[in-house]
């Protein structure tokens, strides 16, 4: 059976792992502005071209090898979502790029994806950047915390999805569309972009409620025994609150601006969405800082614990030491080499026949009492 420390720490074994372990690439210096470098990680063979053109009546999703295959369905009044997946090929997202005539620095930021969070309004379109924070076992059963940054841009009849992967994050907006009588299908691409910022928002408070509850177990390890891997998993635990943060809190202001702002590409009914998206952020950050104290408090949990720990075996050293320091200053006493035929001081009891026998028995006398005195006051 295993006890109640093992079933703890094999919990926490499984808690995922920080998505910035590894060192995040850069373009090199000296670009000229706008110029597109992919700086992630190559996630998928080829990238990939989903058209889903909708309104009221109807609801298609075509796959597509050539942007200009999506020209039919921007050309009708209906709603169009183009979805692309994969940022490492250049050349193909820069058809993408043309056709739409995005800014060269949406380009720049579509591709760069170590971005921070942010909302950038342009004279056709509105450029959304926002990390998507989720979680995904490994083949070895260990719970990450997956991240891949997410671009939006919302033009006047289309809504452009960029994703690093083929990852189902917005499986939930593609099943609410297969519904005749959901908002998606009557209102504008607004509330589509609405919907897609919505769905990752969501996605952190699963991600949070995992950091809380690695923190609750952390807390029964350190309050149980503290020992030093207990410090590394503190420390993790600090750097993962310490990203999301990072991701979220420019976040907060993007979406501000969205609100506040007179933009033609966002409508007065969305807007009313848009403040329940921020509501869900600011309480995201509140729950960030939550953690946050939380784990500055497991790390003084810690030290006390350590300095208890330590405060414990000094006294037991301390009492032990006690005990021996009569025993000591008797056995000195009667270890003195003075031949009593020379010393005008006469010590009787080295002649005596129980005089070995009556010195252990006052030795253990002795320790006996200061045991007993020692629990009297509470000191053992």
């Amino acid at each position: 059976m295993k006890t109640l420390t093992d079933q703890v720490s094999q919990r926490i074994n499984t808690l995922f792992k920080a998505p910035h372990s590894n060192r995040v690439k850069r373009k090199p210096p000296g670009q000229i502005p706008g110029t597109p470098i992919h700086t992630g990680e190559q996630r998928l063979e080829h990238v990939l071209l989903t058209v889903h053109d909708f309104d009221e009546e109807h609801y298609d999703v075509i796959p597509i090898k050539k942007i200009e295959k999506s020209k039919p369905y921007l050309q009708n009044k209906s709603k169009t979502w183009i979805q692309v997946r994969g940022l490492h090929d250049i050349e193909k997202l820069r058809t993408v790029w043309d056709y739409f005539k995005l800014h060269p620095l949406v380009q720049e930021d579509i591709v760069s994806t170590s971005q921070r969070p942010k909302v950038e309004h342009y004279s056709d379109h509105i450029f959304v950047v926002l990390r998507m924070i989720s979680h995904k076992r490994s083949e070895e059963g260990i719970m990450n915390l997956h991240s891949e940054q997410i671009s939006i841009v919302l033009g006047q009849n289309y809504v452009l999805s960029f994703q690093e992967s083929d990852e189902p994050i917005f499986d939930p907006i593609l099943k609410r569309l297969e519904l005749t009588t959901t908002r998606l299908r009557k209102l504008g691409p607004d509330y589509l972009a609405y919907a897609l910022i919505d769905t990752v928002v969501d996605h952190y408070f699963h991600a949070l409620d995992e950091i809380g509850e690695s923190i609750e177990l952390v807390e029964e390890l350190v309050l149980e025994s503290p020992k030093p891997e207990y410090l590394h998993k503190i420390h993790a635990l600090r750097r993962d609150l310490i990203y999301f943060r990072k991701s979220v809190w420019s976040l907060r202001d993007g979406i501000n601006s969205l609100i506040r702002d007179d933009l033609p590409l966002i409508s007065d009914e969305v807007k009313v969405y848009l403040r329940d998206v921020y509501d869900h952020i600011v309480q995201v950050i509140d729950s960030v800082e939550t953690s946050r104290e939380m784990v500055f408090g497991l790390f003084d949990m810690y030290m006390s614990g350590l300095s208890n720990k330590m405060n414990e075996v000094m006294k037991v050293l301390t009492i032990i030491a006690t005990i021996f320091i009569p025993l000591t200053f008797i056995a000195g006493i009667y270890g003195m080499n003075f031949d009593p035929e020379i010393s005008p001081f006469n010590m009787p009891e080295l002649g005596w026949y129980y005089g070995y026998p009556f010195s252990l028995l006052i030795m253990g006398t002795l320790s006996i009492g200061m045991i007993l005195f020692f629990r009297r006051k509470e000191w053992l």
